[in-house]
Order: C-alpha cells, then structure tokens, then sequence
C-alpha cells in the first residue's frame, strides 16, 4: 500500500469529542435506540457531512464556506470533479483516435457528438461538460476565463456560440470536431439528470440528424445507459458517461464506449467515516491517512484531502474494454476499509442521511448500497431518507426530530440551499 497522504488538518490536531452546550464533554457510551445521548450535545454542534453535492453557488461555482464551516465537525466528501472531468473527456478522445477509420459513419469528415447534461447549476455536472469540450477541441472560454458549459441546443450547422468546432489531426488526416447537440436533462417536474429525459432527446436528436451522430456522450450512467439503451446500441455508436454503475460497466462488452469510477466505494466509507471519529473524538485521520485499531487505512492514490475546503475527494478512474471485468459489481466495499470496528471503542451511533432523490441512478443502485455496508462495520445505525430531486423540502420536513440523531449526512437537491439544512440544527 502506498504511504498515506499527509492530511495537514488532521497531522495537526485531534478533534475533540463533538462540542456540547455546554463546557462538559459527549460521553463515550452507546447511543440506544431513541437517540441515547445525542440529546446532550445541541445540534448545532453535531457533526455534519456534506456528501455528493458540495455547497455551493450554482452560478458561479463558488464553495459556501459558511455550509463547509457549520461547526468544527463539519466535512464535505466527494471526488475530485476536476480531474474525473479531465479523465472522461481524454477516455472519449483516446477511443476517438483509435477508432478514427471507423467512427465517421457517414465519412463527411465531422466527428459529430452529442451530449447530455445532467443539471445545468451542479458543480459536476459543469465539470464533466467542460471536460468533454476542452478534450474534444470544442470549448470556448467565457470572459471569466472559465469554459462555457452552457447547453448548446441544437447545433449542426457549427453556429453556437457557447462552443466551436474543434480539429483532430490523425494519421496526416485532419477531422472537424462538432458538437451537434446538448441540453439539460430535466424531466417536466423539474427533477435533473433525468434518465428518461435523456433517452427522449437522443431519439428526438437522431430522427433529426442521426447520420452524423459518431459519438454520444453523457454527464453520468444513468442517461448514458438511457441513451445506450433508446438508440446508440443498435446503431452501434460509442456511448460514455460517468459514475461506473454496474449496468454501464456490464454494457461496455455490447459496445458501450466506457464510464468513469468516482471511486464510490472509497466516497461512502468516508462520509461514514468522517462522522464516526468525529463521535469517537479521535484524530479525523483515524481509518483514513492513518490505520485505526482494526487496521482500516486509505492509501494516497485513492483520495486526497483539502484543508481550506475541508473536503474528502475520491480519486477517479477510468473504466473502458480494456479493464471493466475489474469493475463489475459497484456495491463491494474497497478492501483496505472493510474491517469491523469494535463497540466497546465505537459504540453504536444514530446517523440521520438524505439522498436527494429516490430516482437517482448513482445514488440510489450504487452510494446507498456501500453505505448499508458501511454502516454496519463502522457500528452506525443510519436512517435513510430519499426525496424527489426536486424540492429541498421534501426532504427537510422529515427532520422533525433533529435531537434524536447523534450527526448528520445531506445531500442537498440544488448546491445553494445548505442552510435549509443547517436551519434545522440551530
């Protein structure tokens, strides 16, 4: 195992035991089943973890450091967007160019692509999108010097001005690189990443223009394999999206181009893991950089940590013909953290945990799964509550009992609205 990536917070200090209202310390004892002694710490001084979508202004990109700095218990675990976003766009130009004698379906010279994004104000989705673009040849740089990651429409003729055509020189040959088409994919009741929304539009694109489609592409799995499912399949043209749900990973041997795994495995161990020092009142580098008793530990290639963002990321990987038998089941626990902690020095926990919707793919096939598992090796009792992707107060209205909970997980439905949660604990 590699060495451990030095997590400067946390080589520095030892969190202390979650902060009561007043100046004596959370007991050490098992919570029972009604809370035990949660209700002696004030919720506002619980531990919270952010997971999945970052608190942030849907705009501009810019982290709410408010949300990120609630209390001293407070973290935010993700993967790291950027370069995951990088790794899919470079995934989808490697296989481009390997496969340039046959990609050009209709041999007009126009590697044309189309893409589906998942939701316009999300982080990740923003990420992914410029990733493709700035890959592909076709971004265009807004005059904040960021990628312009706005939807395009329809855009055969090469006329939007949200990207351009790219050019891709292979064997002494030069191929314009067109983005055809993207939108948001957001269904009628205004939920995002939408699978079926996805697979409606990539029919609708291809009725339209469908010969020159050489390329489909996808913020996630779950419009990808919408879309790999509708039509890109039987007209076998590469399809690649991002998350390495099991469906994807089992379709890239009928011709699905390839996925990215944001390593989830590594993702729900830490937002659990997060919360259990934080309760245990040991160094948050606990069963991460450091092993604990049970000799759970990460190592530096599989996630890295933030300390000014206060932030978890997991590492991406790509995942295509050449190693998806690795990646077949996305719902086993990744090795070096699969040990059971002991009660007497962990006892059980109430753990209160939103994910923002039922329908989500990812979250819902694969996140929950590793945390069910989780949950029990790290002697947490969770609650699970999935909303509708559409309103933060379909889930919020559920906490009605904040006291009851010893910490907490959200998943907020837009990045901007961490205070409708945070409002709760105060």
């Amino acid at each position: 195992m590699k060495k451990a990536l030095a997590l400067t917070l946390a080589a520095t200090m030892a969190l202390g035991l979650a902060a009561c209202s007043s100046s004596t310390p959370k007991t050490s004892e098992a919570g029972t089943s009604d809370g035990g002694d949660s209700a002696t710490v004030a919720n506002k001084d619980k531990p919270v973890v952010w997971f999945n979508r970052q608190p942030s202004n849907s705009t501009t990109g810019e982290l709410d450091t408010a949300a990120l700095n609630f209390n001293k218990d407070t973290y935010y675990v993700g993967f790291d967007a950027n370069q995951g976003a990088e790794l899919q766009g470079q995934m989808i130009l490697d296989y481009i160019k390997a496969n340039i004698d046959t990609i050009d379906k209709n041999g007009d010279g126009v590697i044309g692509y189309v893409l589906a994004i998942g939701d316009v104000g999300h982080n990740d989705s923003i990420a992914r999108t410029r990733g493709v673009r700035s890959a592909l040849g076709t971004a265009v740089k807004g005059a904040d010097g960021n990628v312009d990651s706005e939807a395009v429409g329809t855009n055969t003729d090469g006329s939007s001005t949200h990207v351009q055509d790219g050019k891709l020189e292979v064997n002494g040959k030069t191929y314009t690189v067109r983005e055809l088409a993207s939108q948001e994919m957001k269904n009628s009741a205004g939920a995002t990443w939408d699978a079926g929304t996805a697979g409606n539009a990539l029919t609708t694109w291809a009725s339209s223009f469908g010969d020159q489609i050489d390329v489909v592409a996808s913020n996630n799995d779950g419009m990808g394999m919408s879309m790999f499912n509708s039509w890109s399949k039987a007209n076998e043209v590469p399809t690649f999206g991002y998350d390495a749900n099991s469906d994807a990973v089992a379709a890239i041997a009928e011709g699905y181009g390839g996925t990215i795994s944001q390593h989830a495995d590594v993702q729900a161990y830490l937002t659990l893991r997060v919360i259990r020092n934080a309760l245990d009142g040991v160094n948050m580098d606990t069963g991460i950089g450091t092993a604990d008793e049970a000799g759970n530990q990460l190592s530096s290639d599989v996630y890295k940590y933030v300390e000014e963002e206060r932030s978890y990321y997991a590492l991406n990987v790509a995942v295509t013909a050449d190693n998806y038998k690795d990646f077949l089941d996305s719902k086993v626990t990744w090795k070096p953290v699969s040990n059971q902690l002991s009660k007497e020095t962990s006892p059980e926990k109430n753990v209160w945990l939103n994910i923002y919707n039922s329908s989500d793919n990812f979250l819902g096939s694969t996140y929950r799964p590793l945390l069910e598992k989780y949950d029990d090796l790290l002697n947490l009792k969770v609650e699970y509550i999935a909303g509708d992707g559409q309103v933060e107060s379909n889930i919020t209205n559920r906490l009605g009992n904040p006291d009851a909970y010893d910490a907490f997980a959200f998943n907020m439905v837009k990045t901007d609205n961490a205070v409708s949660y945070t409002n709760l604990l105060k």
